[in-house]
């Protein structure tokens, strides 16, 4: 599948330096860097260490992940007010072999749902306006029982508890190590 836009004009360089290349995905640099440590993303290294990133590549890399490309894994939804928390859980499913929508809050995520039921949702806690506690609430409402794993960084010793009473099948403290949580999510939703 061609990207219309994203074809190089003649006259283009072949070969993007990382900004380039971040922006030529729409990605973070820290993201496109993870790719290619990962190899999902082919990286050419000068002599100064410098990554250089092959225009073909790219499309390739586009053609693979972008809408109509190969299917992905389990669809999994991440809710939280933290742009930055939300890209670094979203590349590391990816990375495990999942398919991620990103919500940054209650109202968000329940639109996305209704859009496309997810398979898991990983849902903070603490989140302006409706919290995640509500949010949980109104997704069992309307859509039953689509597995949820809470997180928060406010813990207390009744959290985890209150979390598996009304619904969710797991809990993890914030900061918390990210392969712990993707491991919760590979025990309920293998991908």
């Amino acid at each position: 599948m061609a990207y219309p836009g994203r074809r190089a004009p003649t006259g283009e360089p072949d070969w993007l330096t990382l900004g380039q290349a971040a922006k030529f995905l729409g990605v973070a640099q820290s993201t496109i860097r993870k790719w290619s440590d990962q190899g999902r993303v082919p990286a050419f290294y000068t002599p100064g260490g410098h990554r250089r990133y092959r225009r073909r590549d790219l499309e390739a890399f586009l053609d693979r992940s972008g809408p109509g490309g190969r299917t992905g894994g389990p669809l999994v939804l991440v809710v939280d007010d933290d742009e930055r928390l939300r890209e670094f859980m979203r590349v590391n499913l990816e990375m495990e072999g999942y398919s991620v929508r990103e919500a940054s809050s209650a109202e968000e995520a329940l639109e996305a749902i209704e859009d496309q039921a997810p398979e898991l949702v990983l849902l903070d806690v603490v989140m302006p306006g409706v919290d995640g506690w509500q949010m949980l609430q109104r997704m069992q409402e309307r859509h039953g029982s689509i597995p949820v794993i809470m997180f928060s960084g406010q813990i207390d010793a009744t959290s985890a508890g209150e979390a598996e009473e009304r619904g969710a099948r797991g809990f993890v403290g914030k900061p918390f190590d990210p392969q712990q949580l993707i491991e919760r999510a590979k025990q309920l939703v293998p991908a």
